[in-house]
């Protein structure tokens, strides 16, 4: 009797369907990214019609609110967990949670019902910018990273910019219900994918390459960290959100500042710290964590206040100025790829990050002389912006590879977390005093405008005028970041980069494919 032979092993460099996998997770990767980013500004142009439908007395920026609240409060135990449980599994669940959440929202039918579905969705969408820039270091060596970081910022940007647009036409044309449902198929097809798909840990290597002891969860670090988020969110949007005259603004600055007062004592004394302290103790990642927070005022200086002149002060409805915030985007899509290949070409992470700080402040001088001398121009403060979006568009790699890099292997989750949070919570702190500063501003030129000045051209000259005063301060926080750069690495990247050797990476990839 002749014996049977042998079948092959499966591997990526076998056949042709397991040699594709890790790229197919990374085009499902990419698609959870745009719907999480496409949520952040698909709503804009909806919630007028929202405001109309839906019965209630909340109050509607609560819709906003509600899902920044859930998505910060939530990031850094998702990278915590991630470290503990595994990538994939939250990965899954941060999926699911969304995808229930966007179920939910579709089918509100007051403002009450939708607040709280669209928490349950920032539940789920706090985890998936985490968790997809995370999961590549499951998928691809490290010298292969900075490639598919730079297309996740690319994939962010472009979905950022054609968000409001996209929730004008599904408004127009259908109903606000299917700027959630539309998430749903193609949420349901990610985490279907990737369930199958996703090796349930890749990147073995790290238990080769460190020992990984037994790690817990500081549930009482995360209880703290989530107070004290959730009371200086809620700073930021008090004048927005009609909370009880009990949580005046000063109750929820000094709540805010005690809860992050113990958590930080609390992580100094814990054995397993949700956010280890240590982390902070090397330069560079103290470093780019500051780059994140400064980027993150940058930002949403520009998105939140420049739509507010276009619309108040030049009469231009929010679909033409969602328009006008395209070079922006257009920016950060060509930046965060041309950063992913100078990264991966070992241009050094200090000099990138320079060019990075130089063409924002570049940005922020054009929309403040546009703004000036050309006050009625739209064309010139949208030229104003692709400077700011290419800074912008360098700097979101270089924060998640030298974060990652710089970082030990069991502490990669958390790592990559607290970027995130941080660019999210400078964001919102940032333009909270940004706005009361530029209603200050406003107040003081309006009350002293002559009396026989049309009105709304008192208002658009003082927006124009309190506006150059933002920026010069977004400027400020960027000039600060520029300063932090000498902290960056300056030379090659070691061949380790905290995650093994690539040879004994790819080799953990192979046998990962082979397992799933």
């Amino acid at each position: 009797m002749t014996p049977m032979t042998p079948m092959p092993t499966t591997s990526l460099t076998s056949p042709p369907g397991r040699r594709n996998l890790p790229r197919l997770c990374f085009a499902m990767l990419v698609l959870t990214l745009v719907l999480a980013a496409l949520d952040q500004t698909i709503l804009s142009t909806a919630l007028p019609v929202m405001a109309r439908e839906l019965p209630g007395h909340w109050p509607l920026a609560w819709v906003f609110s509600a899902y920044l609240l859930a998505a910060t409060v939530v990031i850094a135990l998702y990278g915590r967990l991630a470290d503990v449980l595994g990538r994939k599994p939250m990965l899954l669940l941060a999926i699911g949670l969304f995808l229930a959440g966007s179920l939910a929202c579709g089918a509100s039918h007051d403002l009450q019902q939708l607040v709280l579905a669209r928490a349950l969705q920032g539940a789920g969408g706090g985890g998936l910018m985490t968790l997809t820039m995370l999961t590549l270091a499951d998928l691809f060596a490290p010298e292969q990273r900075a490639r598919y970081q730079g297309l996740l910022g690319a994939a962010y940007g472009v979905s950022t910019m054609i968000g409001p647009l996209l929730g004008g036409a599904l408004v127009e044309h259908l109903s606000w219900h299917w700027a959630f449902w539309l998430n749903v198929p193609l949420a349901g097809l990610a985490w279907g994918v990737l369930a199958w798909a996703l090796p349930a840990r890749a990147a073995a290597p790290e238990a080769a390459a460190e020992p990984r002891p037994r790690q817990r969860i500081d549930w009482l670090g995360a209880v703290l960290l989530a107070a004290a988020l959730v009371s200086l969110l809620l700073a930021t949007q008090h004048s927005h959100l009609n909370l009880p005259e009990q949580l005046s603004l000063w109750v929820l600055l000094a709540l805010g500042a005690k809860f992050a007062l113990a958590f930080f004592v609390r992580q100094r004394r814990a054995a397993h710290p949700l956010l280890p302290l240590s982390l902070f103790a090397h330069p560079a990642y103290a470093a780019v964590s500051f780059l994140a927070l400064s980027t993150g005022v940058a930002l949403y200086a520009a998105v939140v206040f420049l739509p507010q002149y276009l619309q108040i002060g030049l009469h231009l409805s929010p679909t033409g100025s969602a328009w006008h915030l395209a070079p922006l985007m257009a920016g950060i899509t060509t930046g965060a790829i041309g950063s992913g290949r100078r990264l991966r070409a070992q241009t050094p992470a200090a000099s990138l990050a320079r060019v990075a700080c130089v063409l924002m402040l570049l940005s922020f001088g054009l929309i403040t002389a546009a703004l000036h001398w050309l006050p009625q121009a739209p064309l010139a403060l949208s030229a104003g912006l692709l400077p700011l979006g290419l800074g912008l568009g360098l700097m979101f790699p270089i924060i998640t590879v030298v974060a990652q890099r710089v970082s030990p292997a069991r502490h990669l989750g958390i790592a990559t977390a607290a970027p995130v949070m941080l660019r999210s919570l400078g964001g919102a702190a940032g333009v909270a005093l940004l706005a009361a500063l530029l209603t200050h501003l406003m107040k003081q030129e309006l009350a002293a405008a002559s009396p026989l000045a049309a009105q709304a051209d008192a208002v658009t000259a003082a927006l124009g005028h309190g506006l150059q005063a933002i920026f010069g301060c977004a400027a400020l926080a960027v000039l600060a970041a520029l300063a932090a750069c000498r902290w960056l690495p300056v030379r090659k990247a070691a061949a380790r980069d905290g995650q093994g050797t690539p040879a004994a990476q790819s080799a953990a990839i192979r046998r990962g494919a082979e397992g799933a």
